[in-house]
């Protein structure tokens, strides 16, 4: 999100266990069809990360993907272990705190979940690639104060409000990552001139890409990057 044509970002989410190691897990909760492990649910924060590891996340293909291919004994990583990986290439790391307001028991306080990543990151030297994403504008709040050179993005889902509003209530952002269908050009140009990017979720198909395209928005979250990657390459736009 760096209005570079050809720069890519791991976009993922943050759970936390019992015993503070953060993992890469899209819910909080451990359940089918994306996992089977020792009994039928399990919220990731009530266990430890070895008991994390008795799940498997990848013998069953999810429903909602059809492309994706099982990888049966697949484990959840830590962040820690994802965060190696950069090494690998110069791709950058949109990362969510998946954080809820209304269920403290699924995650540490927002600040120490915070301190948590920002422990990691620090570790990895990746002030300048990580990004932190989150609808619980608390976590953003607490990055500000606490590393405010780390980029932040504010996502949001039904909020009408103009995008420079939503940054500014999310820990002054300099990224704001809407629902796709918030978008327009207008609203696109209004952040432009405060200086933010636009970075929409989740589009997924080529009519859904244009309409972001012609807003003029700076990235665009995928679940088929492939596929975006070579439609922006037919348009010449990487």
């Amino acid at each position: 999100t760096r209005r570079s044509s050809d720069l890519n970002a791991l976009e993922m989410d943050m759970a936390v266990t019992r015993d503070n190691v953060i993992v890469i897990s899209h819910d909080p909760i451990l359940e089918a069809p994306v996992c089977r492990g020792p009994r039928p649910r399990a919220v990731i924060h009530e266990l430890t990360l070895a008991e994390v590891r008795e799940w498997d996340c990848g013998s069953v293909q999810n429903p909602n993907f059809p492309k994706q291919t099982p990888v049966p004994g697949t484990r959840i990583p830590t962040l820690d272990e994802v965060l190696s990986l950069s090494k690998l290439g110069n791709f950058e790391f949109n990362i969510e705190t998946k954080s809820f307001a209304e269920k403290p028991e699924y995650t540490p306080s927002p600040e120490e979940f915070v301190r948590l990543f920002l422990a990691e990151v620090h570790k990895h030297h990746l002030e300048k690639r990580v990004m932190l994403q989150s609808f619980d504008f608390r976590t953003l709040v607490a990055c500000e104060k606490m590393a405010p050179r780390i980029r932040r993005s504010a996502l949001t889902e039904k909020d009408p409000r103009d995008f420079v509003t939503i940054a500014r209530e999310g820990g002054h952002a300099q990224i704001v990552s809407p629902h796709y269908e918030l978008v327009t050009r207008e609203k696109v140009e209004a952040a432009h001139r405060a200086g933010l990017q636009v970075v929409p979720w989740t589009v997924n198909n080529p009519d859904g890409w244009d309409r972001m395209i012609e807003a003029g928005v700076d990235a665009i979250i995928s679940d088929d990057p492939a596929a975006l990657i070579a439609y922006l390459k037919e348009k010449r736009l990487r």
